[in-house]
């Protein structure tokens, strides 16, 4: 939605190859945010807030278990004790003081259907509950967190301002945020390694266009076409259309939102690891291999026409190729 220039301090901060992926829409990160233990390790928020269970157990106890009814939060410049106001089996939702609730009606049915359509696509995550925090009038965007991260308590979270959210169209921040976590901690494996190469909104670009088409919100998924059509942006070279020239193409052509659960997949059986972190990032040639063999077929031709094909490209892409025959087309 937004080039990372728009998005200064969106990145994957590396830590002894653990990264932790912070969002989305304007929302400062400061560094000391990552994890300092697998899923279910005891966090550092306040009494209440920790996961110390046996294996299974949720950052809220068993499976399934009420999630609380307030929640103090503790990460970069958030401090408000924000409220559950709403929630079900597959989402939580809190609102601080400030969020006036007429009209957030629409929070509840489509930010579940967009999670639960998340999980049939691209699998599960951690507990399974989307954790969603709404604030009004404060912050200038939204961030997101996962389930591996103890900076949130280890949950699933959209956290956005500024509001207000009293209707539907609001609906773009939330869900962005909700792609970053699809990213950071698809199949059980956390960071995204394609984060440097499509930086902040260009992969959230497919997920949202797929996501509204996959619950039936075609009116929501005409008006992001039209803009992401028409957005350009300066990399990897000036004047990309990435969702025109790439993502658009491989939505239409090779299985709408399953050709991007099948990269997934792919990075998390033959992509190098540190324990349930990816160890490095893609190279672009990297990339484009994985691309490929989620589509089933060479997506050199795609690349080129969407990106330019530099000789240090194709040497990237040959390598790749030989390092990770696993991944076939």
């Amino acid at each position: 939605m937004r080039s990372l220039a728009a998005c200064p301090v969106l990145l994957l901060e590396l830590a002894a190859a653990a990264s932790l992926i912070a969002c989305g829409v304007g929302e400062g990160m400061p560094p000391g945010t990552t994890p300092d233990g697998p899923p279910g390790a005891t966090a550092d928020g306040p009494p209440g807030t920790t996961a110390d269970g046996p294996p299974g157990t949720t950052p809220d106890g068993p499976p399934g278990a009420a999630p609380p009814a307030n929640w103090r939060e503790h990460w970069f410049e958030h401090v408000q004790d924000v409220k559950l106001v709403h929630y079900d089996a597959d989402i939580a939702v809190y609102f601080d003081d400030d969020v006036r609730p007429a009209g957030t009606e629409w929070i509840m049915p489509m930010m579940g259907d967009i999670w639960r359509y998340t999980k049939q696509t691209y699998g599960d995550f951690g507990d399974d509950r989307l954790y969603l925090i709404f604030h009004e009038g404060r912050y200038s965007g939204g961030h997101p967190s996962t389930y591996f991260d103890d900076s949130h308590d280890f949950r699933n979270v959209s956290d956005c301002g500024p509001g207000p959210w009293g209707t539907e169209d609001t609906i773009d921040m939330p869900s962005h945020e909700v792609g970053h976590i699809v990213e950071g901690a698809s199949r059980g494996v956390h960071g995204s390694p394609a984060f440097p190469i499509w930086a902040d909104s260009k992969w959230a670009e497919f997920y949202q266009y797929d996501v509204y088409m996959g619950i039936g919100k075609t009116a929501d998924a005409q008006r992001v076409y039209d803009r992401f059509m028409g957005t350009t942006d300066d990399f990897p070279r000036a004047n990309t259309h990435w969702f025109r020239d790439w993502f658009y193409p491989l939505w239409r052509d090779h299985g709408h939102g399953q050709v991007m659960a099948r990269f997934f997949q792919l990075l998390s059986q033959h992509f190098p690891k540190s324990g349930n972190d990816y160890a490095r990032d893609l190279n672009f040639g990297e990339f484009v291999h994985f691309m490929s063999g989620a589509a089933g077929t060479n997506l050199k031709q795609l690349a080129t026409t969407a990106f330019g094909w530099p000789a240090d490209r194709d040497q990237e892409f040959r390598r790749a190729q030989a390092d990770f025959p696993g991944v076939t087309y």
